[in-house]
């Protein structure tokens, strides 16, 4: 087993902290990760994306050219990224910021309104938790309660009160992935 995940978007979505998660809940699932940010020379709201690879085996290289997954969370990097994505592979896209459509119809699609709901669930800062549940529903690539643990290890403790905003995102992406699943197999 090996996804390759590319998390694209600008400073302030969480890209990285996304990254982060991901990788951190692998580790304690004792899988090889690897992580690899990209961040614009912007000191705000430049572009800000990560790489990660899973793997059950030990991994060459941290660079994620041909991405098995890719979490879009703007326009301009589903533009930028979509053609990258493996055939068969997965487009997780933030329909929320994500006006254009994806343009291939050899990979999965699968919109998710992460900022809409971030806001309907009072927290906007939770957008990417969203997208992550989503991501861990539609993949099965690390549980949901290993990520939730990890959150403590990942966010900064000045932000430990909002472990349980988190914790229901990451509820409320993976219960939007099996809505659209449902969907998807009517």
């Amino acid at each position: 087993m090996i996804e390759a995940v590319y998390i694209a978007g600008h400073g302030g979505q969480g890209t990285l902290s996304t990254g982060q998660l991901l990788a951190n809940a692998c580790l304690k699932e004792g899988k090889f990760v690897a992580y690899l940010p990209f961040y614009g020379v912007e000191k705000r709201g430049g572009v800000s994306n990560c790489g990660v690879t899973i793997s059950d085996q030990r991994i060459s290289s941290p660079f994620v050219a041909e991405p098995t997954v890719l979490i879009a969370m703007n326009s301009i990097s589903l533009e930028k990224y979509e053609s990258a994505v493996v055939p068969d592979g997965l487009v997780i896209a933030n329909s929320s910021l994500v006006e254009n459509a994806v343009t291939r119809d050899d990979v999965r699609v699968v919109p998710i309104p992460a900022n809409e709901e971030a806001e309907q669930m009072g927290d906007p800062m939770v957008a990417n938790n969203i997208i992550l549940g989503a991501l861990l529903e539609l993949t099965g690539v690390v549980s949901i309660q290993i990520v939730a643990e990890s959150l403590k290890e990942v966010l900064p403790e000045r932000h430990h009160g909002k472990i349980p905003a988190n914790v229901r995102a990451l509820e409320r992406g993976a219960e939007l992935a099996r809505r659209h699943k449902i969907r998807e197999n009517k």
